[in-house]
C-alpha cells in the first residue's frame, strides 16, 4: 500500500504540488502509466479479471502489455476501471484529475477539453469517471456530534422561460432536495439527492449513517422531530446556536458551509445540473471535501484507487 501522509491539524498544512512540479513528475506517458500501476496494484501486478498475480509482459501492440498466466486473458492498467476502453493518455488523466481536486468549485468540462486539447464530449465523460473514483466509500458509522442540513438545488421559478414555470408557488418549488450529514468528530461528510424530505426518508438516512445514539444538531425542521439525543436551533427565531446540557454548541453551521461550496460550484462553473446527473456532483463535493486534510498526491491517490471495479459507459450516461 503507498503510505498516506496527512499534514495536520487542519488543511492548511497539506502539502500541494504546483503545476510546474506535476510536469515534472509526470513529464511522459511512462511515468503516468507506471503511477497508475502503482496505485492500482500496490502488492504488485494482478490480472483484473481472476486476480491471479501469475503474469507477464507480452510485446502484442493492442494496448494490452500483460497477460494472464491462468485465465489467458491480456489487460492493462485501466482494465476493470472506469478507465477501461480509453483512448485518452494515462498522462492527460493524470492532468484531469488533478485539476478537479484541486479546483474548489470544480472543472466544467469546456474548461478541461480547451486544458486538454479534447474534445467537449470526452471531457464530459471523463469528469463523470472521475467522479467515480470520488463516490462514498464504505465509511464507518458516525460517532457524533453529527450536523444535518438540506438543501435545495435548481434555478430560480422567476428566471425559467414560460413553458418551464411549475407555477406552484416560489421558495424550493422546482427545485431538487440535497441532504447532507457531517460528523463533527471525523469532519466527514455524507450527502445525497432525496426524493422527499418526509420524517421517514430523512429519519432513516440520519440512523443509517450515525452510530447509535449519536447526538444530533438540526434547524426546527418538523422531519426532525422524533430523533433520539436530538438538538435543534430555530432559525426562524434566529436562533444560530445553542448549548446542550453536556456543554456541546449545536449548530448546522459545518453543514451549511459545505452547501456554500456546492451552491457556488452550481452558479459559478456549471451554471445547471440536471436532477439526473446531481446526485453525482453532490458525491463528488462530499468526496472532495472527505480528502481534503490529505496531501494533493495522496488525494490524487484516493481518487484513482477508488476508480478500480467500476464501469461508467458514455452511452449509459446519455441513455
Amino acid at each position: 500500500m503507498f503510505k498516506m501522509t496527512q499534514k495536520g491539524p487542519g488543511r492548511f498544512y497539506r502539502e500541494g504540488i504546483s503545476l510546474l512540479e506535476l510536469a515534472e513528475q509526470f513529464p511522459d506517458e511512462d511515468s503516468a502509466t507506471q503511477w497508475f500501476e502503482s496505485v492500482l496494484w500496490p502488492n504488485g501486478r494482478k490480472c483484473p479479471r481472476c486476480h491471479g498475480d501469475n503474469t507477464y509482459e507480452t510485446n502484442n501492440g493492442n494496448g494490452m502489455p500483460y497477460r494472464c498466466r491462468k485465465c489467458k486473458r491480456y489487460f492493462s492498467v485501466k482494465t476493470g476501471t472506469v478507465l477501461q476502453s480509453t483512448k485518452l493518455s494515462l498522462k492527460k488523466w493524470v492532468w484531469a484529475v488533478f485539476l478537479e481536486l484541486t479546483s474548489l468549485k470544480g472543472v466544467s468540462s469546456m474548461k478541461l477539453h480547451r486544458d486538454l486539447k479534447i474534445t467537449q464530449k470526452n471531457a464530459w465523460h471523463m469528469l463523470h469517471r472521475i467522479r467515480e473514483g470520488l463516490f462514498p466509500r464504505i465509511m464507518e458509522a458516525f460517532e457524533g456530534p453529527v450536523e444535518v442540513d438540506e438543501a435545495y438545488i435548481g434555478g430560480l421559478e422567476k428566471n425559467k422561460h414560460e413553458d418551464k414555470k411549475l407555477n406552484a408557488g416560489r421558495g424550493t418549488v422546482g427545485k431538487t432536495a440535497v441532504m447532507g450529514v457531517k460528523d463533527r468528530d471525523s469532519n466527514q461528510i455524507y450527502a445525497q439527492v432525496i426524493e422527499d424530505n418526509t420524517k421517514r426518508t430523512i429519519q432513516k438516512i440520519i440512523n443509517e449513517t450515525r452510530s447509535q445514539d449519536a447526538p444530533v444538531f438540526t434547524d426546527e425542521h418538523l422531519s426532525y422531530e422524533g430523533l433520539t439525543n436530538h438538538t435543534s436551533v430555530n432559525h426562524s427565531q434566529k436562533q444560530w446556536a445553542v448549548s446542550t446540557m453536556l456543554g456541546e454548541l449545536a449548530h448546522t453551521n459545518g453543514i451549511e458551509s459545505f452547501w456554500a461550496v456546492l451552491k457556488r460550484a452550481y452558479h459559478g462553473t456549471y451554471h445547471h445540473l440536471s436532477k439526473k446527473h446531481l446526485n453525482r456532483y453532490v458525491t463528488q463535493f462530499a468526496g472532495k471535501h472527505n480528502l481534503r486534510d490529505h496531501d494533493t498526491i495522496d488525494q490524487m491517490r484516493l481518487a484513482v484507487a477508488g476508480m478500480a471495479g467500476k464501469q461508467l459507459r458514455y452511452k449509459d450516461l446519455v441513455s
